[in-house]
């Protein structure tokens, strides 16, 4: 494992990011860095983590040997052209930045071993899913470094890059729909009589439980799905309502216009 790591930027997922470090023992406090743009942020950071943090770019690629620049994409071009004068060759520099692709980033810096990668929100409790692409030879030794940061906070995918606006909308965009999906369930249960606080525990709850057994039985999800209707049951009616309703359709749909904004989003980058 490098000695140390720098995040440009100390929002909420590189906030996710660190703690998972810290927590998984992979970075000690000591040896991570980040930047934030407010005195106020540098001191959150400082007093949450333990970490080194300051308000200079410069001062976290002089004392790390992978960045993670953790910023909106906007500002990861300005934020290179700030860095590159100090940056050194054997740095390895990850963007987590929506749109920005690898031959831009390997343009702005040819010199540096360069990453891309997609974690999603359920990094903040450790339950994220992060896909990863490079162009890099695949022997390149400093994939298992940048694959252990991102295990630290889920689970991780190595990808094709031309395959990253369908990750983003597996995995980018889906916990929104997953949210909107828990509170529909938790608001047809309140309609049944159900008090709110349970009905969310209920609904969030099986969830999980559900997307933990497609993890652990490896079992395809329509075998799993016929597990649970019996015939004339429960389950198969409120399957059929949603099959009326186009629930797969609609999922598919939503999915596909996430991705194609994705690619209008790269397309304006």
């Amino acid at each position: 494992m490098a000695q140390t790591i720098g995040f440009i930027g100390g929002g909420n997922m590189a906030s996710a990011i660190i703690k998972g470090l810290i927590q998984q023992e992979i970075y000690s406090p000591s040896n991570i860095f980040a930047s934030a743009l407010s005195e106020r942020s540098v001191d959150r950071l400082k007093n949450q983590f333990a970490i080194n943090s300051s308000q200079s770019n410069e001062f976290i690629v002089k004392n790390s040997d992978i960045i993670v620049l953790a910023v909106k994409p906007y500002l990861v071009f300005k934020i290179i052209d700030e860095i590159k004068s100090v940056l050194k060759t054997e740095q390895i520099v990850i963007s987590i930045a929506s749109g920005i692709t690898l031959k831009k980033l390997n343009h702005a810096m040819p010199e540096q071993r360069v990453y891309r990668a997609m974690p999603n929100t359920p990094a903040s409790v450790n339950m994220g899913m992060t896909s990863i692409c490079t162009t890099l030879n695949p022997n390149e030794t400093s994939r298992t470094l940048v694959a252990q940061i991102f295990e630290a906070i889920g689970k991780t995918a190595w990808i094709d890059e031309s395959l990253m606006h369908a990750a983003i909308a597996v995995h980018g965009s889906s916990p929104a729909y997953a949210f909107v999906m828990i509170e529909a369930m938790a608001d047809a249960a309140v309609l049944e009589g159900m008090p709110r606080d349970k009905a969310y525990i209920m609904a969030a709850q099986s969830l999980l439980g559900a997307a933990q057994m497609v993890l652990d039985s490896g079992l395809h999800p329509g075998v799993l799905k016929d597990q649970v209707t019996s015939p004339g049951g429960n389950t198969i009616k409120a399957i059929a309502v949603l099959e009326e309703d186009g629930f797969r359709s609609s999922i598919i749909r939503a999915m596909h216009a996430a991705a194609e904004k994705s690619r209008e989003m790269e397309a304006n980058n």
